[in-house]
């Protein structure tokens, strides 16, 4: 696999999992980074296969990696797992607290085998305190940080995202710039050390701007009510005649004024009070109408490129087809799936295209030769552990 980008001289070594930890995985071997996951091997029929060959392709977290599919259960395949992580940069797992412990791969043993590893976890409470071995999902944890409350509308409920602000915002993420952050310092140390990355934490950190507001009277504790929530007539989302939806930002006042002068308001004294918040409710209602007399296309062509704070609300179909975003490319499309292309862009280590998700195990042969394995071994390991399926 062809691997250019800032990360090309790091290896990671990923154990599968959900959510988060491979968000994490993707993204550094988006920049590079050999990552090899250890997949659970499956034995499929035909028929399944061609369908888990299929979702396979579908499960672009997985993208770009090398995949050698390894029966933690068994001694021989701890023993490969060691000797990989022996070679490697950083380690990424998302398992529930304890779990790598059991199989004698806790970070004692691994660090011991390299002393400069970075060991990366990411869960949802954390690897300590109260609730660190409860379950729970992207809901529960943006819930605990007050992430979850920030997404209702006045006198409404909160609304999930799906695993935008934790899983991946505040957990993958999270986990990534905090191994890049333990490489460094292993880099100049020799020392490795333990990342312990907490959804709970990363979320809250995403908060860390209307926390320094509401914590000085800047920021309603009802949501829904302020002037980045949609409590604001100029920080919204509105219908159109055709039923699609835009949106409008033009906090500053030169770019409200833009958005007046664009919606024939300039004149009006009502709306000249930008800031009046008792006023918000009736202008909001205002512009509802307005929007609603045209289709989402004409309000585009009334306004997009100009500095009035404004995009359509596009569908996950359409967002990969619109001009800016064709002409950044920043959607990619591999074996038919489409997928956001790897991110950020660098104006000298340059990443390489979009690369495909690897069946599980194909290249667990080649991995087991670059480990020393002979070809006899290598053998009798995948016959034992075809047998145990």
């Amino acid at each position: 696999m062809h691997r250019s980008g800032p990360l090309s001289h790091l290896t990671v070594v990923e154990f599968a999992g959900l959510g988060p930890a491979p968000f994490a995985g993707m993204l550094l071997a988006d920049q590079g980074a050999r990552v090899i996951r250890i997949d659970r091997p499956v034995k499929l029929g035909k028929k399944e296969g061609m369908a888990a060959l299929t979702a396979r392709d579908s499960d672009v977290l997985a993208r770009g990696r090398e995949s050698i599919a390894l029966d933690l259960k068994q001694p021989e395949a701890i023993e490969i797992a060691l000797k990989l992580i022996e070679k490697a940069d950083i380690l990424i797992e998302g398992f529930r607290p304890g779990v790598m412990e059991k199989l004698g791969l806790g970070p004692d043993i691994c660090l011991a085998r390299n002393p400069k590893l970075v060991y990366g976890r990411v869960t949802g409470w954390g690897q300590t305190g109260p609730l660190a071995q409860s379950a729970g999902h992207d809901i529960n944890y943006i819930a605990l940080t007050g992430a979850l409350h920030s997404t209702a509308r006045a006198d409404g409920q909160p609304t999930p995202t799906p695993g935008f602000i934790g899983d991946f915002g505040g957990g993958g993420m999270l986990l990534a710039y905090g191994v890049l952050a333990a490489v460094s310092h292993a880099q100049q140390s020799g020392e490795g050390q333990v990342v312990d990355a907490a959804i709970t934490e990363g979320a809250a950190l995403l908060t860390a701007l209307i926390q320094g507001w509401h914590s000085v009277g800047l920021w309603n504790a009802q949501a829904g009510t302020n002037n980045g929530d949609g409590g604001a007539h100029f920080y919204d989302t509105y219908r159109c005649a055709d039923g699609k939806y835009i949106s409008i930002g033009p906090m500053e006042p030169q770019f409200y004024q833009q958005f007046l002068d664009k919606m024939g308001l300039l004149e009006d004294a009502d709306f000249q009070a930008q800031w009046k918040q008792q006023q918000w409710p009736q202008l909001k209602q205002r512009l509802a109408e307005l929007f609603q007399q045209q289709s989402r296309t004409h309000w585009c062509d009334l306004f997009e490129g100009t500095d009035a704070c404004f995009a359509p609300v596009l569908s996950l179909a359409e967002a990969p087809l619109h001009p800016h975003n064709v002409a950044r490319g920043s959607y990619s499309q591999v074996n038919n799936i489409t997928q956001p292309s790897p991110a950020p862009k660098f104006s000298k280590t340059t990443v390489a295209q979009c690369q495909p998700v690897n069946p599980v195990a194909a290249n667990t042969q080649a991995i087991l030769t670059e480990l020393d394995y002979s070809p006899e071994q290598i053998n009798a390991l995948l016959v034992t552990a075809a047998q145990q399926l």
